[in-house]
């Protein structure tokens, strides 16, 4: 009975999420009605995991259950599908075909990662699944698609026109080799074509666009709908943006389940004499899934997927006794302890002075414990391999303003580093705030020459890292994850700590260069000095020495006990 209730509180709860968008004719009694379920960067986490979402077995039996209550429906999915767990990256993402095709989809688009094995590993892909991959806007070099734009499918005699989007930041955002020879032209131009192309054949105009919402990018999705008349649903993906109830933009509604199957979208229209008159919006949470029970051939079919990789998978290569951070908010905004550890291997293999890796590419966290290969490959799952360049300590400082200028906002590109510090002044304009750069405890060169080691996506301009481009390869090495997993047998156990290899000065606080910071002589062996840091208040360093705020302010001559400066050193007992 417990079961049953919770069962049918999970529905309940779904439903009070929906609203209801009307059409132009909103007294128009409703004939027919046909559901849209949806999905978008689910990144491979076709199982259930505490940071992972409900799993694919469970989509796949609440759609079932649901096409018993009404068969008029689409499956469709708006990209970064194929990509990003061992699972997939083993076999290159066909797993994930084979899944898909059990579930029954009916479409999906490509995101920047289904291109992370080449485009033409996309394309033999396309060739694998049951349904097209679409992408209206990824031209070959005579100018044909790379991938089907568009198709048209009937559903209880309403005829969907649905196309593919695919974000221009692909070209970056996935190693340049795998997008050679292809060109990703404008969303808005392309999706204006679709739309005149297909308004006369069908009746509803479906978009699966991996564009986003996300502000800093060029082209969102909102964008699209804005300047692009006639697309009634447009199912988003990319910036993992969670719209429970969908986004009115005009007479379009955007969707997007946010990321890892944590949600399905489900958008049900309601036409009369074939009319769209209502588009109804809502989210089926993990949660909310709890109760559903895991449909058997999904879980079948990924049992001996993961039976085929077990053995060498399981292998452990080394123990943590510390949590190793490869948190998404937090390898894109900072210096990790996982960070630290991948760049230390990165010099152990190649004796570089410098390492330098991306936080987007460091995709999750390791527990405390026995550290096995399918975790390290789950952190690093891209397949990048470490290369060595030499480059100037100018081209450095440009890579670190480049990869810190949205900071303290997240961004992939910010640079975790190795045998390197540096400081990121918020008080200073962007292009203009990475200050107190050290190269293995010596001041950064800008003339000087350094070799340097990072991976193959940023040696070639990857996540726009354009100053590293043209400097020539010197030696190519192995892959990150067989370099970490080298080093973590080297090393057998590991506990890391951050080492303040970056470091964010506030825009509360005020920057050295504004303010001289005074000096302190240790004058005798009793007294030692110890260095401000951001947060610190006179009254806490003196808890820290057992003294009153009152009595350290005197030992240090400060005129103004308030104001106290990141850097400022300031005379403490020794003991």
């Amino acid at each position: 009975m417990k079961k049953v209730t919770g069962i049918i509180l999970s529905v309940l709860m779904v439903f009070t999420l929906c609203f209801q968008f009307s059409a132009l004719d909103v007294h128009a009694t409703a004939e027919k009605e046909i559901v849209l379920f949806h999905t978008n960067d689910t990144h491979a986490r076709v199982e259930e995991g505490k940071y992972a979402g409900m799993g694919f077995a469970k989509i796949a039996t609440y759609i079932k259950e649901q096409k018993e209550k009404n068969p008029n429906m689409l499956v469709v999915d708006a990209g970064d599908t194929f990509h990003g767990q061992t699972i997939a990256t083993l076999v290159k993402g066909e797993s994930i075909a084979k899944i898909m095709n059990q579930m029954g989809y009916d479409a999906m688009t490509a995101g920047n990662h289904d291109f992370d094995y080449g485009k033409d590993r996309l394309v033999e892909l396309a060739g694998m699944t049951n349904f097209p991959i679409l992408a209206a806007n990824v031209k070959k070099e005579d100018g044909k698609d790379l991938l089907k734009p568009y198709m048209i499918k009937e559903v209880d005699g309403v005829k969907f026109g649905i196309f593919g989007l695919s974000t221009p930041e692909t070209a970056y955002m996935t190693h340049p080799k795998n997008v050679e020879g292809i060109t990703f032209t404008d969303p808005v131009k392309e999706a204006k074509k679709m739309v005149e192309t297909l308004k006369d054949q069908v009746d509803v105009i479906v978009a699966l666009g991996h564009i986003g919402l996300d502000e800093s990018s060029k082209v969102t999705s909102e964008k699209v709908v804005k300047e692009v008349e006639g697309i009634d649903v447009f199912v988003d993906g990319h910036s993992h943006t969670t719209l429970e109830t969908g986004k009115l933009v005009g007479n379009t509604l955007i969707v997007s389940t946010g990321e890892y199957d944590k949600n399905l979208g489900k958008v049900t229209l309601k036409f009369a004499d074939n009319k769209l008159v209502s588009k109804q919006a809502c989210l089926l949470s993990k949660e909310e899934a709890a109760n559903i029970k895991e449909d058997q051939d999904i879980v079948k079919v990924v049992t001996e997927i993961k039976e085929s990789q077990k053995k060498v998978l399981s292998e452990v290569v080394g123990k943590t006794s510390v949590v190793l951070d490869g948190e998404r908010a937090d390898v894109r905004t900072g210096e990790t302890n996982l960070g630290d550890l991948i760049t230390d291997a990165m010099i152990d293999l190649t004796k570089a002075e410098v390492a330098i890796t991306n936080g987007g590419g460091i995709r999750a966290s390791i527990n405390k414990g026995e550290i096995t290969k399918e975790e390290i490959i789950t952190v690093l799952p891209f397949g990048n391999y470490i290369v060595t360049k030499n480059l100037t300590g100018k081209q450095i400082l440009e890579a670190l303003e480049h990869g810190t200028d949205s900071a303290p906002e997240p961004k992939g590109a910010y640079p975790h580093v190795a045998g390197m510090t540096y400081k990121i002044d918020a008080n200073k304009p962007v292009g203009n705030r990475v200050c107190d750069v050290m190269v293995n405890g010596k001041t950064l060169e800008l003339e000087r020459t350094y070799l340097v080691a990072t991976n193959d996506f940023m040696a070639a301009g990857g996540d726009n890292y354009t100053m590293f481009k043209d400097a020539p390869v010197l030696i190519e090495y192995s892959a990150l994850d067989e370099a970490l997993i080298a080093y973590m047998e080297k090393l057998g156990e590991v506990a890391p700590k951050k080492e303040g290899r970056s470091i964010f000065i506030a825009k509360t606080e005020v920057s050295k260069e504004e303010v001289k910071v005074p000096e302190t002589k240790v004058e005798n062996k009793n007294t030692a000095t110890y260095t401000v840091k951001s947060g610190d208040v006179l009254w806490k360093i003196a808890e820290k020495y057992k003294m009153t705020w009152e009595k350290l302010a005197k030992m240090n001559e400060l005129k103004n006990p308030n104001f106290i400066v990141t850097g400022q050193q300031l005379v403490v007992p020794a003991n």
